[in-house]
């Protein structure tokens, strides 16, 4: 029969959580109920209680209680609640899980449920999930659901927002049981061809498709992952462990992005995983020479811009300004020795702004160039005639349907 693990603190949300597992069984679904309280006696009795789910992480709870550090307590439970979930999904226990909560609750089972596997379902509703929820869902497949109000008692709001919490994790576990228990628990690359990564954004579009097209004739099974800061996280934790026969990054705006400040970063490691698995792995620039930080007037930029580049609003009523940034290389430098980093060192985006912090001249670098005309380096601003332009491998269709490239000095 199919099981949907119900994960929470039953001292502040036991009243919540007997009201779903009621609901749950009415939908013919089994329940296993994990507790991850600490402080005060739990409101309904559980499958799991709370003292075993705190020596799974090594500790006992009296001692958390003692200590009264909530902090420490919450990083306690989580783990312990992140190993009852591998136990219960080894043991054929878990075809889906559901938790509810506040800040706290939501870090214990968020944590948790990113230890699972693809395609396990996940769900939690939570009063933080109408912010920045790249904390808790990280790479995972986790599934947000805002509570509207918080998590307190069941009141005209929260119970059609819980009911159909209710359904949806029993649909998904239901249709998860039936697929494992068919064809064996879903892994990635299952359907026996190799997988390829890629990654992507408006402005590669183009090229990946094609680069995709032929790949899957070829006998490929290609994942394409969007440059939106956690697509780029997410290609680096699969890419990690080793799934992958090759990565095709076309796409490479996260770096710019982290550089500048932007809000579509995906960390300093990017570009990395690859090279430490020893993973083939292809890199263009498509995209390095924009990043998206936030307007002027937004109190949420709290970093200034690197000297050069300036803000320009994007169609679309997108609600970040983007920040172009040029690839160049001082001449005679030899490139930046970047430990694992597929190129050896920093993206020419990343030369440009680390030379404009430090006041060098800029000239550019590229696996293609072409003299810089006068004409072109007047409109650009770029160095005199005789230097070097990169030809940008990423070009832009306007409206009017032609492409256009430039001197990207």
């Amino acid at each position: 029969m199919t099981s949907v693990v119900l994960l929470g603190t039953l001292d502040t949300k036991g009243v919540e959580y007997g009201w779903l597992r009621e609901r749950l069984l009415r939908a013919g679904v089994e329940v296993v109920l994990v507790d991850t309280g600490i402080m005060d006696e739990p409101r309904v009795p559980a499958d799991i209680p709370r003292e075993a789910v705190a020596r799974a992480a090594g500790a006992e709870l009296s001692e958390l209680r003692a200590a009264a550090d909530r902090g420490a307590a919450v990083t306690t439970m989580a783990r312990g609640a992140e190993a009852t979930l591998l136990r219960l999904h080894a043991e054929g226990r878990l075809d889906g899980v559901l938790a509810i909560g506040g800040s706290g609750g939501t870090s214990i089972a968020s944590r948790a449920m990113r230890a699972l596997p693809l395609g396990v379902p996940k769900l939690m509703v939570s009063s933080m999930a109408s912010g920045n929820v790249a904390p808790y869902v990280g790479s995972s497949d986790i599934t947000m659901m805002y509570s509207v109000v918080d998590i307190a008692g069941i009141n005209s709001v929260s119970a059609p927002v819980l009911t159909n919490a209710v359904a949806a994790i029993a649909g998904m576990a239901k249709a998860f049981a039936r697929s494992s228990s068919a064809h064996g628990p879903a892994r990635l690359g299952a359907g026996g061809r190799p997988l390829i990564a890629a990654s992507m954004a408006g402005v590669t579009t183009v090229g990946v498709d094609a680069a995709r097209e032929r790949l899957t004739e070829l006998g490929y099974e290609v994942l394409v992952f969007h440059v939106s800061g956690t697509g780029g996280r997410t290609l680096e934790t699969l890419a990690g462990q080793g799934i992958f026969a090759g990565v095709l990054d076309l796409t490479l705006s996260e770096l710019a992005d982290d550089l500048c400040g932007g809000v579509l970063s995906a960390g300093p490691d990017r570009l990395s995983a690859a090279g430490r698995a020893g993973i083939p792995q292809v890199v263009s620039l498509g995209g390095a020479g924009h990043g998206e930080v936030r307007p002027a007037g937004d109190p949420a930029r709290t970093r200034p811009l690197p000297a050069g580049p300036r803000p320009q609003p994007l169609d679309h009523g997108h609600p970040y300004d983007r920040v172009r940034m040029r690839g160049t290389r001082p001449p005679g430098r030899r490139q930046t020795p970047g430990g694992d980093r597929a190129d050896g060192g920093l993206p020419p985006a990343a030369r440009t702004v680390h030379a404009r912090r430090a006041g060098r001249p800029l000239t550019t670098t590229g696996a293609r160039t072409r003299p810089c005309s006068r004409r072109s380096a007047k409109a650009c601003g770029a160095a005199p005639p005789g230097s070097t332009t990169t030809t940008p491998t990423s070009t832009t269709r306007p409206s009017g349907g032609r492409r256009r490239t430039g001197c990207t000095t």
